[in-house]
């Protein structure tokens, strides 16, 4: 039987880059949206689901944080994604025949500068892969598409010119999603474990549930904060500490939230990816 990966998109998006890259023996299984991806994880059509939740560029990926914690699935791994932009024509096309190129409003704003010097008119479309599959069906040589080398390959497309983005370090980093969760992993570049947890109604609530972090030493890469069912009132922190559970000094901070928090729970305990250092 053939083990599958979800995604969210269609096949070339810079997700369906991820899943070749991180897991090139299973099968990419595009969904429609987010939700898509979970529940063909939850309902066994796909073993795992890659899903991104934030870009160097562009910071947290819109509603990830609040699907998370409902999904019913668990993080496993993680995985950074160098995303390198490039413009994709017809075969046979010269780059003095582009007018305009289309993709996703943030790559077009990531390749500003490029397509101003070649005056190429910037024209939005749905998403990365979904231009590039249009411009192969539109047959119109002087429209191209900004998306991933992997999209060209799946659309027919030539690669006109590569990595023309403006900034040179745009990465997106992506969390593997999995049925059951597995705290047996030990990374050779340290562990990583995430939770979301809510704190109790008291003065300096949040300060007081940090406070346990800091005096035992466990580094936290990132602290998010979002609303909860619409209220102003309720808040729920997304983090992502350095370390494993099991280590003393994991353990001791956590039994420290407890005593501040009304919820924790537990998404993911995970090797680091090399890349994240």
């Amino acid at each position: 039987m053939t083990k599958r990966i979800a995604f969210q998109g269609e096949l070339g998006a810079y997700s369906h880059q991820a899943c070749h890259e991180t897991y090139p023996d299973l099968e990419a299984l595009p969904c429609r949206t987010f939700e898509d991806a979970i529940a063909a994880v939850r309902e066994g059509r796909a073993e795992l689901a890659m899903l991104p939740v934030e870009n160097s560029t562009f910071g947290r990926v819109a509603d990830i944080h609040h699907l998370l914690p409902e999904s019913g699935l668990h993080i496993i791994a993680e995985a950074f994604v160098r995303v390198h932009i490039n413009l994709l024509a017809l075969p046979g096309t010269k780059l003095s025949q582009v007018k305009s190129a289309m993709s996703h409003t943030m790559l077009l704003g990531q390749c500003r500068d490029y397509l101003a010097q070649h005056g190429i008119q910037r024209v939005t479309g749905a998403d990365t892969a979904g231009s590039a599959h249009h411009v192969a069906e539109a047959g119109d040589p002087t429209m191209a598409a900004l998306a991933s080398e992997l999209a060209g390959e799946i659309y027919g497309l030539d690669v006109l010119a590569r990595h023309i983005e403006d900034e040179g370090n745009n990465t997106t980093r992506f969390l593997v999603m999995s049925r059951e969760p597995d705290y047996s992993q030990r990374g050779n570049d340290g562990m990583m474990t995430t939770f979301v947890f809510q704190v109790r109604n008291i003065p300096a609530a949040l300060y007081k549930a940090m406070g346990g972090f800091a005096t035992n030493g466990v580094n936290m890469t990132k602290l998010e904060s979002y609303m909860v069912g619409g209220s102003f009132s309720a808040t729920q922190f997304y983090a992502d500490i350095e370390g494993h559970p099991e280590d003393d000094h994991v353990k001791l901070a956590l039994e420290e939230l407890d005593y501040f928090t009304s919820q924790v729970t537990m998404l993911g305990v995970y090797p680091a990816d090399p890349k994240r250092h």
